[in-house]
């Protein structure tokens, strides 16, 4: 049986040739298929890579309680000295968080950009980020420090470009760079000189804090909430991040599956008509296969083998097309729980991939078994008059 099954195999896929405008069709649309799942779900992996690269685990941020997000959450300077204090905390970064709206370069619409007044122990507590050009800014001066996903994102972020924020003035003076999270997204600036400018002294939105390493942060948050001098909660940033990125990641990952699924429907009918045109042609030789010995089940297995490797070459296909064209793009969106957009690349990873072989493999395997249980079932009298 293994010969019988090895030479009618061998001798459909010598033939496939012969039926190109059939099998291109299986091909094409299985591709599509592939393409457009592993492209959506590639971006809704660079999203969330976008925010979870931005974390680090013995890195957390302090925020009023029973705040969800920076911009909804409030702390007083004395909370801040407070909380600075506990033990577990080496090293904090109190930061204003404010909404900028900058005209994007693709559409010169108005976008909402994250705002981040700092001071220098905010480079302590993110030693990741690295000035790629220009200069920091100078404290007590109008000067901004913008992230380089920001800067190719937005209009007037260039260095030497003068942004008009509260009707004055504010210098570009340098970009940065986090290894490709969310916080190249941000534009930072001087906190007491943002404080004064936005109306907001006195005050800081979060507080990001520098965990000792054997330190957990469930018993630094208990002692902070534990004080009666503050009200505020200690979060993770792996946490934070994390519940960021889950609703939005969610949506797009959802979104794919529906399209991919709707796609996949009209791939396997266009497979069906395929194979069943194939397996219509070959009739009489199959028939005549069948009164020379072969049996049911090397007929069917040429068959699915033929589907699977027409399958398996659309899925190929669409996942090199999808790679070489967006892997790595960089493109932005809304991030809901942040209020502001957020740019990130496309990541076509390995899993994705082989995410996309599997569902091309699996509508090859669809589309070709009622082909090949129909070659099977044929009667051969009928089959060799061509019935």
């Amino acid at each position: 049986m293994l010969r019988q099954i090895f030479e009618i195999t061998w001798m459909n896929l010598r033939n496939i040739n012969a039926r190109r405008g059939a099998s291109s069709v299986i091909v094409i649309g299985i591709a599509g298929v592939v393409a457009v799942l592993v492209g959506l779900l590639s971006m809704a992996a660079g999203f969330s890579s976008a925010l979870k690269d931005a974390s680090r685990p013995d890195r957390a941020i302090v925020m009023r309680a029973g705040s969800g997000d920076e911009m909804g959450s409030w702390l007083s300077n004395d909370e801040v000295n407070v909380i600075a204090q506990q033990p577990g905390i080496v090293a904090t970064s109190s930061e204003l968080y404010v909404a900028l709206d900058l005209p994007k370069r693709a559409t010169n619409k108005m976008a909402t950009v994250v705002g981040r007044g700092v001071t220098e122990a905010a480079f302590t507590v993110r030693p990741e980020l690295h000035i790629v050009a220009g200069r920091a800014f100078t404290p007590g001066h109008n000067e901004m420090l913008v992230g380089s996903s920001a800067a190719r994102q937005y209009v007037g972020l260039e260095i030497g470009d003068r942004v008009e924020l509260r009707d004055q003035p504010w210098t570009v003076v340098g970009h940065f760079e986090t290894g490709g999270s969310a916080t190249e997204s941000e534009v930072w600036m001087d906190l007491a000189t943002a404080q004064a400018v936005f109306r907001r002294s006195g005050a800081v939105n979060s507080l990001r804090v520098q965990l000792q390493n054997a330190e957990p942060a469930t018993s630094v948050n208990a002692r902070i909430q534990n004080d009666p001098r503050v009200r505020a909660a200690l979060i993770p940033e792996t946490e934070f991040y994390g519940g960021q990125s889950k609703v939005q990641t969610a949506l797009i990952e959802r979104f794919a599956y529906f399209i991919a699924a709707i796609m996949a429907v009209g791939a396997v009918i266009a497979a069906l008509n395929s194979m069943y045109a194939a397996v219509s042609v070959r009739t009489v030789e199959i028939a005549t296969l069948r009164a020379l010995g072969f049996g049911n089940v090397p007929v069917v297995t040429s068959v699915m083998v033929e589907s699977l490797v027409l399958a398996l070459i659309g899925g190929v296909l669409g996942g090199a097309i999808v790679y070489a064209a967006f892997d790595g793009y960089t493109a932005s969106t809304l991030n809901n729980s942040a209020h502001a957009q957020v740019a990130f690349g496309f990541r076509v990873t390995p899993q994705l991939l082989q995410l996309g072989l599997a569902w091309a493999l699996a509508l090859g395997f669809i589309g070709g078994l009622l082909p090949a249980l129909r070659a099977a079932r044929m009667p051969i009298t009928a089959a060799l008059r061509g019935e």
